[in-house]
Order: C-alpha cells, then structure tokens, then sequence
C-alpha cells in the first residue's frame, strides 16, 4: 500500500520552522511530501532557519517550483490525503479564499477544497485586520481550516522547540496522521 501523500506549502510568512518541522515528522511518520516553497517561503527559511532552498527541498520527497503549474499536484486525480501551509501568508490566505489559483500553491489548495480533502492553512499575521477575518471566514466556510500556530502554555514548554511541536503534532492530529502524539490536556492539577 503505497504511503499518504501530503502537500506541504510553505511561505513568506514568519514560522518557516513550522514547514520545516512538519517535513520532518511526516517523513518520520512514513507520510510521503509534495512540498511547494514560494519564493518568499524560502527567503524565510534562509533568514530564520538557516536553510537553502536545496537543503529545505531534501526535506521532501518531491519538491516543485510555484510557477510550475503542470505538476501533479496541479490535478484532482492525483489522489493526496490532505494539504498543509505552514506558514500562511495573508497573501496566499486571501487566495484561497477567493479562487485564486495563480500558482501551483494556489492551485494545489483549490484542488484540496474542490476534492474535499482536508486544507490545513496555519495563518501568521497580527493583529487581524478586517479583510484577513474575511478571507479567515470565506476558506473555512469552503471547508479549509484556520490552525494558527499559537502556543499552548498550559504544557510548561520550556523551548521554542516544544511550542513548534506541539502545534506540528496537533496538526498531524486533524489529519489523522498514524503516529501523530499531539500532547492531551489532563486537566488542572491544584494544590490542596
């Protein structure tokens, strides 16, 4: 049985670790990944993490350019198990929440809603301005979900790294990835 394929995007919005990390998991997790970096995705990942659009590519199993619009991914019949922007930009945000597909990112979260697949957008921006709370409201009545990646505490996480975990294992969680270990709320421990 061939393994799920995720489509991961990843743009200019600050949170590039958020792709990074959920390549990384999903290839832990035996999840094949269809990753489509916008030009200023990578930027980001070079200006926050360090990596080159060579290195973060070699984190996928296949990697595509924006501009190529004939991909697989491109295509409905190309059967994928769900879609992820980790970050999302407002940018492409309002594209998709418009049918906008003006490039194979767009394009690939279009085909993830017209299929009815699961679209995962983890939108970076604050404040919201009206227009974002619009677009917000138009893709999750299209059926996208809204997942900004904003910390759990009530964990005690102790890095940066645990925060970016968590939200990249309730992530994988929605998309009911075998293997995902999001951490469980156990309530409130008070002392006596």
């Amino acid at each position: 049985m061939p393994a799920p394929r995720l489509v991961v995007g990843i743009t200019g919005a600050s949170g590039a670790v958020y792709g990074v990390r959920l390549l990384q998991r999903a290839r832990e997790l035996g999840l094949q990944t269809h990753l489509i970096a916008t030009p200023a995705g990578v930027l980001n990942a070079y200006h926050e993490l360090g990596l080159s659009r060579g290195e973060l590519e070699a984190l996928a199993d296949h990697a595509y350019a924006p501009g190529d619009v004939g991909a697989c991914v491109a295509s409905g019949s190309f059967d994928t198990a769900a879609m992820v922007v980790a970050p999302c930009s407002m940018k492409t945000l309002a594209a998709v929440a418009h049918g906008l597909a003006d490039n194979l990112l767009t394009r690939a979260a279009d085909v993830t809603l017209k299929e009815r697949r699961r679209l995962v957008l983890m939108v970076r921006e604050t404040p919201l301005n009206l227009a974002h709370l619009r677009n917000m409201t138009a893709a999750t009545e299209m059926g996208a979900i809204i997942f900004p990646p904003l910390p759990a505490f009530y964990h005690r996480p102790q890095t940066v790294a645990e925060i970016v975990d968590d939200g990249v294992e309730r992530v994988l969680a929605l998309l009911q990835a075998t293997g995902a270990a999001p951490r469980e709320w156990r309530g409130l421990q008070l002392k006596p």
